[in-house]
């Protein structure tokens, strides 16, 4: 006697699967982004708490969210071979649904930024074109070493910054506000770089030229190093021309043990990328906000 089971392949999204999906853990560096361009505005957040809470959500678990949903969905034959337990190659979101949810997700993204006035909705329309641009076949910047983590790293740093800032006052940021934003959101060039360590085979595989894959390993990590420490030794250098001696010291602190967290990553680069990216990016956004709040001073 035998006995035969039959599965029926799932109908709907696991609830646990879809918020992996959207990848909470990413949420914080556009969140964070924004809170720096609420502080350096100058501007009193009394009686605009609204919108800055709205903006922090919209920065992060909409419009991030999103971007994570459509990356899996765009990424689902590379996962399938780095990793195949993520939600889609696994079959937690099953279909299409991975791309309904990103989808309905580009359509929140708009309709919360519309609550932000014009500035916020231009800004949400910039986010959600620039991550299906990262993505999304024709364009599919992520191809590109170069070009993928520096459109990544404008969207999750310097638009959300600019974002916050200009939403409190209600205007065009000032453009001491607008160069740092600018020159952090270049820096985190080098923190997507790093990420893209743990794609690395799926990559070579796919024909993704992440850096990693066209440089090794090595290489690779030394430019992301490089390009995260010019922007922040340009910020001190500026926060000190503007009277902002303090700040510019605090900036430089964080960016010297950041060099310590560099040369435990040199010694294994693919193996302590994601720990750098635990420990050097921490610090990374630490600098953000004392030159958020030396511009704050500024204004």
């Amino acid at each position: 006697m035998s006995v035969t089971e039959i599965i029926q392949p799932r109908r709907f999204p696991e609830p646990a699967a879809a918020l992996k999906l959207i990848k909470p853990i990413t949420w914080f560096p556009p969140m964070w982004a924004y809170l720096c361009g609420v502080v350096s505005s100058g501007t009193s957040p009394s009686g605009q708490w609204v919108l800055v809470i709205l903006g922090v959500i919209l920065a992060g678990p909409i419009v991030c969210g999103m971007s994570q949903a459509a990356n899996d969905w765009c990424d689902r034959h590379v996962d399938a071979i780095n990793e195949p337990n993520r939600p889609i190659p696994s079959g937690r979101i099953p279909g299409r649904w991975g791309l309904w949810i990103a989808l309905a997700m580009s359509g929140l993204s708009l309709f919360v930024g519309w609550q932000l006035g014009p500035w916020g909705f231009g800004a949400t329309v910039i986010g959600v074109l620039a991550a299906w641009a990262y993505s999304a076949e024709p364009v599919r910047m992520k191809r590109s070493g170069w070009w993928g983590p520096g459109l990544v790293g404008l969207s999750y740093e310097t638009l959300p910054w600019f974002t916050g800032a200009a939403v409190l006052s209600a205007g065009a940021p000032r453009l001491e506000v607008v160069l740092v934003a600018l020159l952090y959101g270049l820096g985190a060039h080098g923190i997507m770089t790093l990420n893209d360590f743990k794609a690395l085979e799926g990559d070579r595989e796919m024909g993704v030229n992440s850096l990693p894959v066209t440089l090794g390993p090595r290489r690779a990590a030394q430019v992301a190093c490089l390009v995260m420490t010019l922007p922040q030794v340009t910020v001190a250098l500026l926060l000190f021309a503007w009277g902002k001696p303090l700040h510019a010291a605090g900036v430089a602190a964080v960016l010297c043990l950041q060099f310590w967290a560099m040369t435990v990553m040199f010694k294994d680069p693919k193996a302590k990328a994601p720990w750098y990216n635990g420990t050097g990016v921490l610090l990374y956004i630490s600098g953000m906000m004392i030159a958020a709040f030396a511009l704050r001073g500024l204004g």
